[in-house]
């Protein structure tokens, strides 16, 4: 019997953690569903941001815009393309790697707690994920978009033991459940799994351990 490989969409949001997907916590995402047996395909919103100085965490001041899609790029060596571009039935699962991006430009999170409003594609493709019962893997703040959107589902995932971020998520409806960095949620019923990665202070080795096992366990169920 011929084994078909797994293919994965993987969603980023720029490039570095101050203002797109964490650089770790993707390469994890990419390196475990490798080793997991599965193929990703990376997405990423076509829209230009002020970009954040990662050394001081100001915004700049000289009136530069990047492109989101254009800064993911770097990390997907440019095999990326448009969000609008992913069809659900091309893919057996979806993974959204963390970083502030994904509070700051695929939703308002940051800034709205949870009444943020969710980039539309972003919301299009998680509903549409979750009603084809495929299943969907998000990573550090990134779980935020999925009680947006699905919270009223009575999903359940963690975004690690940060009281605030907690709170916020279980007004939207949603369940969590406090977890380390490495080591991972897994809603069966719902087919969400989520891990918190650098939601707190925590090593390199961690948070890989902790995307590694989302990884499995989102390829074993796709």
């Amino acid at each position: 019997m011929i084994k078909v490989q797994k293919k994965i969409a993987l969603i980023l949001s720029g490039c570095g953690h101050r203002d797109g997907s964490e650089i770790a916590e993707a390469v994890s995402l990419m390196i475990s569903l490798g080793q997991a047996g599965a193929d990703f395909f990376c997405f990423a919103p076509d829209m230009n941001i002020t970009p954040i100085d990662h050394l001081t965490g100001e915004p700049l001041t000289n009136g530069e815009k990047r492109n989101l899609l254009q800064e993911s790029a770097r990390i997907a060596r440019g095999q990326v393309k448009d969000l609008t571009e992913l069809k659900v039935s091309d893919f057996d699962g979806l993974a959204i790697a963390g970083g502030r991006g994904a509070a700051t430009h695929l939703s308002n999170w940051s800034s709205a707690g949870a009444k943020a409003t969710v980039l539309p594609e972003i919301k299009r493709i998680i509903t549409e994920f979750y009603e084809a019962e495929k299943p969907i893997g998000a990573v550090c703040i990134a779980p935020t978009l999925l009680a947006c959107v699905l919270g009223k589902k009575r999903i359940t995932l963690t975004v690690g033991t940060d009281s605030e971020a907690v709170a916020e998520v279980q007004k939207t409806g949603a369940q969590h459940v406090p977890c380390p960095a490495d080591d991972f949620i897994t809603d069966r019923d719902h087919k969400i799994i989520t891990t918190p990665a650098y939601m707190g202070p925590a090593k390199p080795f961690e948070i890989f351990k902790g995307i590694s096992g989302l990884a499995n366990e989102l390829v074993e169920m796709s």
